[in-house]
C-alpha cells in the first residue's frame, strides 16, 4: 500500500484521482479547509486533514499531488478575485513546499498542477514543453505557481509540473457548463472559432498522473492534453453532432469582451498544445479523438 497526500481533492481531477487511488487500496490523505466535505465527496476511506502540521512525521509519502486552486473561470477577474486565484495556487504551493522541506522523510515526488494557459495565446502554433509564452495573466499566474513547486528540487525531490488542458468529464468542469445551452440548440463557436482548445479525457488525466508518479524518469514540465487539439469551431461542431442538436448562435468576440472583460481571454485565446514529453516517456492515451472522447463522457448523461 502506497501513501499519498493530495491537495485540491474536492476539484474535478482531485475527486477522480482520489477515487482511483482508494480503489487500488492506497492510503490517501487529503488536505482541506473543510475536511467534512472530503468524506462526502471522496468517501470514508480517505483521511481528511485541515492542517499539514497534523500529519504524522513517520509517514513516507510515495507522492504529494498538489492540485489546489480556486476555479479560474467562475467569476470576473477583479483585483479581489485575482488575489484569491493567486493565494490558492502560489501561496498554497509555497506553504506545501516549505512543509516538505522540514520533513525528515521527504516524499518520493511532487506532482504539481498548472495549465496550458502558461503559454498564453498561442494562435495556430504547436506548443510543446519547450515552447515560449505570450505574456498575459494566465501565463503570469501559472508561471509563479510553477516556480514555487520547482523549489522542491533543491532538496532532491523529483518534481513534475502538469500543464493541464480542458478536462472532459461528466462530473463537472467546463463541459458541464457548456451542455445546457448546446442541448437547447443555443450553442456555437466563440468569436471566430479559430482559437485552439487543448483537451484531455478525465480517465487519461488520472492515468497520466499515476503514470508520472510511478515513472522515475518523469520530471519537469509535462503537457497534460490529448495529441489532437482542435479549434473552438471544430469542438463546437463535434459537440452538437454528439448531442444531435443545431448550433446556430455564435457568440461574437466583442460581446465576450464586454461582458467578461479580461477573463474573455480564457475563451478567445487558445493553445495548440501537444503532449510531447508524456508520449516520449511511453504514456499511451486511450482517448485521442475528440468525437470518441465526447461520446464516452456524454454516455453517462
Amino acid at each position: 500500500m502506497a501513501h499519498y497526500l493530495l491537495t485540491g481533492g474536492t476539484g474535478l481531477i482531485g475527486r477522480a484521482l482520489c477515487q482511483h487511488l482508494v480503489d487500488d487500496n492506497h492510503h490517501v490523505i487529503v488536505l482541506s479547509r473543510q475536511p467534512e466535505n472530503i468524506i462526502k465527496l471522496c468517501g470514508d476511506k480517505v483521511e481528511a486533514v485541515r492542517s499539514l502540521e497534523t500529519i504524522d512525521q513517520k509517514i513516507h509519502f510515495d507522492a504529494v499531488i498538489n492540485l489546489a486552486g480556486a476555479p479560474i473561470a467562475d467569476k470576473h477577474w477583479t483585483k479581489k478575485r485575482k488575489k484569491l486565484l493567486e493565494q490558492s495556487r502560489i501561496a498554497m504551493t509555497s506553504k506545501l513546499v516549505s512543509w516538505i522541506k522540514q520533513r525528515d522523510l521527504k516524499p518520493s515526488c511532487l506532482i504539481s498542477g498548472s495549465a496550458v494557459g502558461w503559454y498564453g495565446n498561442g494562435g495556430e502554433q504547436y506548443l510543446t514543453e519547450e515552447s515560449n509564452f505570450h505574456d498575459e495573466y494566465t501565463h503570469q499566474l501559472c508561471d509563479a505557481w510553477e516556480k514555487q513547486a520547482l523549489q522542491a528540487k533543491e532538496i532532491g525531490v523529483r518534481v513534475c509540473i502538469v500543464r493541464t488542458g480542458l478536462v472532459l468529464s461528466a462530473e463537472g468542469g467546463f463541459l458541464k457548463k457548456m451542455l445546457l445551452p448546446f442541448k437547447m440548440g443555443l450553442g456555437g463557436r466563440l468569436g471566430n472559432g479559430q482559437q485552439y482548445m487543448s483537451w484531455i479525457h478525465i480517465k487519461d488525466m488520472v492515468n497520466l498522473l499515476t503514470f508520472l508518479i510511478a515513472n522515475h524518469n518523469a520530471k519537469g514540465i509535462i503537457n497534460a492534453c490529448s495529441p489532437s487539439p482542435v479549434s473552438n469551431k471544430t469542438f463546437s461542431q463535434t459537440l452538437v453532432k454528439q448531442l444531435n442538436r443545431p448550433a446556430f448562435l455564435p457568440v461574437p468576440a466583442w460581446f465576450l469582451k464586454l461582458v467578461l472583460a479580461e477573463m474573455s481571454q480564457l475563451l478567445l485565446h487558445g493553445q495548440r498544445a501537444l503532449p510531447k514529453k508524456a508520449q516520449a516517456l511511453g504514456f499511451k492515451f486511450d482517448y485521442t479523438e475528440l468525437n470518441i472522447a465526447l461520446a464516452d463522457v456524454l454516455s453517462t448523461q
